[in-house]
């Protein structure tokens, strides 16, 4: 397989054959290559199970069909591939590093993100991409001889995607300090996250009933799906029409980022994934028309989704049964358990806290608040 790598995927495509290994060396597999293993284990994480529960926009359990933080992940690694293979890049890379990008994000999504930080503050606070390396390095310890999933360098590189490398002070030996991009499969997850949720979070909303038909109309990517559509189905009405808006939505994106990307890449001449890395910008990008209507559309998200009323109320009360759980554990620490107080140590009280919470489930805050309100209460 790494030989048919060789000989299919693009020369600047990162070739499994060729990644800077693992921190902890271990024998090669005979019938997988090393992104496909870490792939695997990222799938069969406890944290990537954990994603079922817990929110993405709207709260967990508010809606059957809903996204939550697991089906993003999913539709994330599925476009990642797509646009992947269009380009000849290295479809598993891509899908490793979607799978893993959210498995460090706090419970009740953003807003949970936020409060977590605050929490945080004076104490080396939190970012979610952050923690997604902590996860996979430290937190989930499925083997005996080293702490972490022990991935590859590259998917890890591709966790810091929002970070310069260069300024990655935690990822192994072997950065050089003159590469400033990622690889393009991890450029790839990046943009496919934005995709996903673009599309989702107007599909969830129109479910949720916090948007209407005229306020779609108010965005220039909206208005050109909904003319795409029109043109191929005129007959169609809601619930249907929506659908294959949002569906052409992400048919548009996806084209865009393939031929813009592509472009850039034979502008770039790079000629191997080192060449991607010594870029002083991303080459996998929107053209500057969709990025421009992207701006507007995100715009739009955050004042008639993310800050509406239904959404943002939810999220603020359950965000402060975050602070308090965390402010309950700051006062015990014994109340995190054997297993997490141990790590205190070596982590220090806030980031060991920080560490239990930011792994829990919606449902399992809730119901540690309830448990710890009925220990006061006693």
């Amino acid at each position: 397989m790494e030989a048919d790598e060789r000989h299919v995927l693009a020369p600047f495509a990162q070739k499994s054959g060729e990644s800077r290994g693992r921190q902890f060396p271990q024998e090669l597999h005979e019938y997988r290559t090393e992104f496909q293993r870490d792939r695997a284990r990222i799938i069969h994480a406890r944290a990537f199970r954990r994603l079922e529960y817990k929110t993405q926009v709207f709260l967990n359990g508010t809606g059957d069909h809903l996204r939550t933080r697991l089906t993003h992940t999913i539709e994330v690694a599925s476009i990642g591939r797509t646009i992947a293979r269009a380009l000849s890049l290295n479809e598993d890379l891509a899908e490793a590093i979607a799978l893993a990008h959210d498995l460090g994000h706090a419970p009740f999504g953003h807003s949970g993100e936020e409060m977590l930080a605050e929490c945080m503050q004076g104490h080396g606070g939190f970012e979610h991409n952050d923690q997604s390396l902590r996860v996979v390095d430290l937190l989930e310890a499925p083997y005996p001889d080293f702490p972490g999933l022990n991935l590859t360098y590259e998917v890890r590189e591709g966790l810091q995607k929002h970070r310069k490398v260069a300024q990655v002070s935690n990822l192994q030996s072997g950065t050089s300090k003159l590469e400033t991009c990622t690889t393009l499969e991890a450029q790839i997850a990046n943009l496919a996250d934005e995709i996903t949720y673009y599309s989702h979070d107007l599909d969830d909303a129109v479910d949720f009933e916090i948007l209407r038909s005229e306020q779609l109309e108010e965005t220039k990517v909206w208005r050109q799906s909904h003319a795409n559509v029109a043109a191929r189905a005129p007959e169609v009405r809601e619930p249907e029409l929506h659908k294959l808006i949002i569906n052409d939505i992400i048919d548009v994106q996806v084209r865009d980022v393939v031929a813009s990307s592509a472009k850039a890449i034979e502008e770039a001449g790079v000629q191997t994934a080192d060449d991607v890395r010594r870029q002083e910008r991303p080459l996998i990008r929107y053209s500057e028309e969709l990025a421009t209507a992207n701006r507007e559309l995100r715009r739009f998200l955050y004042k008639n989704v993310y800050y509406h009323p239904r959404v943002a109320e939810v999220n603020r009360q359950a965000c402060e049964t975050l602070r308090e759980v965390f402010e309950a554990y700051v006062l015990d620490p014994a109340l995190l358990g054997t297993a997490a107080t141990k790590r205190i140590e070596s982590e220090g009280m806030y980031r060991t806290i920080c560490d239990y919470i930011a792994g829990m489930t919606d449902r399992y805050l809730l119901e540690e608040n309830a448990r710890l309100r009925s220990g006061v209460m006693e």
